[in-house]
């Protein structure tokens, strides 16, 4: 999954036009309010406990699942004749979800409540220009990249205290 998450963004970035496809192009400095950036200073994650850092995790990935099918649905009408791009984007999704099953099987094993699913979209911007939409979708691939490789992280410690 993690390989996956690097192809993704530049496969994303590549399809985009510049400045998103210019070599080393990079904005860390865009965000967006309905996702949950993976980035949290160390000392912060190695307090969490067990069911926090679950509970983070799970609700990143919902609203990842939620975002990769409308960056998926803007890509379609951008970038329509990029099957390889639309598919890399719903195969992101179908693991974001699978990662959602496999962590809500990990907190019912350890006890922990399973967050109830919500609309982390919100209200879309239905009206977004293209700019826009690009901006959308190299957010949420980048973000999917760096949520992935903090689950591996969690999943490891949770591994290495609960042996099975």
């Amino acid at each position: 999954m993690q390989k996956n998450t690097s192809t993704l963004l530049q496969t994303y970035l590549q399809h985009q036009g510049s400045p998103f496809s210019d070599p080393g192009f990079s904005a860390p400095e865009l965000q967006l309010s309905s996702l949950p950036p993976a980035a949290v200073p160390f000392k912060t994650w190695h307090a969490l406990d067990d069911g926090e850092r679950l509970n983070r995790a799970q609700g990143a990935f919902l609203a990842l699942t939620q975002h990769l099918q409308l960056v998926g649905d803007d890509q379609s009408d951008l970038n329509p004749g990029s099957p390889i791009l639309l598919a890399q984007l719903g195969a992101a999704r179908l693991r974001a979800q699978g990662l959602l099953g496999n962590m809500a099987a990990i907190m019912t094993a350890l006890g922990l409540p399973i967050p109830p699913e919500e609309d982390t979209l919100g209200l879309v911007t239905f009206g977004a220009s293209a700019f826009e939409r690009k901006c959308r979708g190299y957010v949420v691939t980048r973000e999917y990249g760096h949520w992935t490789d903090r689950a591996v992280r969690d999943l490891a410690l949770l591994k290495a205290k609960y042996p099975a």
